[in-house]
Formats: structure tokens, C-alpha cells, sequence
């Protein structure tokens, strides 16, 4: 799952997330990452992560379980596309399953497209070919046309400009 923040103290409420998320099964977390906002150039820069988590059940399960952990950070449920936010959880992929419905597409539309989920990513699993992709992730943030910025923190760092 992809994992961002750009609101109050984003750092913390990754690492808040993660911790929750923990508790659910067996995690693996990415380092934070800081990268320029999708939408308005002038919103405050995003802290990102992405996340391996092991549990059963079924995807749909997840992404409303997903759900109820932003409504407690604070995330509203109708918002702008693109707006600040306290805590967005993504389900990037569930194991190999391809989905297109209304309310869950898998993988996620935009996980071959963004720097600040392929950084973290190709961190976790550079080798992993997700479904519907025939290049692996390391190869697809290496040719990846995406003018965003995005910067690998380092623990003390997560002041973004």
C-alpha cells in the first residue's frame, strides 16, 4: 500500500499508520520519502512511504479498513482530488489480483506513473513485476517521464520546504 501525508505532522502520522497497519500482520515498511504535490504547486510537499503488508481477507476488506484508519486521521471522506491531506492510504496491489470496479481498481491506476510510489517501491521490491506490467518496478521508476520531485529522508529530516 502507498501511504501519504502532506498535513500537520506527516512524518508522524506515517509512522502512526505503519504502526497500526503493524498490528494487522506481518509488515515491511519503506524508508519516508518527500516529494512535490500532485495538484496545487503552492500545497505543502507530501511525506510518502509504501508498505508489504500479509494478511487474509479479501481486498475490498482492506481498502475499507484503509478507509476507517484516514477518517481517524482526520481525512474527510468527500474532499477535492488532489487536496491536502492528513493521512491518504492507497492499496497499490493485493498479491496478484487485477480489479476494476466503481470502488477499487487493482493494481492501482496510478502506481506505473508516480515517482513518489515507485521510489519507495523499487526500495522494498525492485524485482516485482506487478500485474498487467511486463517491466519490474526498478525498470519502471528508471524510465519513468515524471517531472515531480522526489527525495529519500533521512530520520530528523521530515521539514518539508
Amino acid at each position: 500500500m502507498g501511504l501519504g501525508a502532506n498535513l500537520g505532522d506527516p512524518a508522524g502520522q506515517l509512522r502512526a499508520a505503519l504502526r497500526e497497519l503493524s498490528a494487522w500482520g506481518p509488515l515491511r515498511a519503506s524508508s519516508l520519502w518527500r516529494s512535490e504535490p500532485l495538484g496545487d504547486p503552492r500545497d505543502p510537499w507530501y511525506v510518502n512511504a509504501v508498505a508489504e503488508l500479509r494478511i487474509d481477507g479479501e481486498p475490498l476488506a482492506c481498502l475499507h479498513r484503509l478507509r476507517a484508519l484516514e477518517r481517524a486521521a482526520g481525512r474527510p471522506d468527500v474532499r477535492p482530488k488532489n487536496a491536502p491531506r492528513t493521512l491518504d492510504l492507497d492499496l497499490l496491489l493485493f498479491g496478484d489480483c487485477v480489479i476494476a470496479t466503481a470502488e477499487l481498481s487493482l493494481p492501482h491506476p496510478g502506481l506505473a506513473r508516480r515517482r513518489f510510489v515507485l521510489a519507495p517501491l523499487a526500495e522494498l521490491a525492485p524485482a516485482l513485476v506487478p500485474p498487467g506490467q511486463t517491466r519490474p518496478i526498478a525498470q519502471l521508476l528508471r524510465d519513468l517521464d515524471d517531472p515531480l520531485r522526489v527525495e529519500k529522508l533521512c530520520p530528523g529530516t521530515e521539514a518539508a520546504p
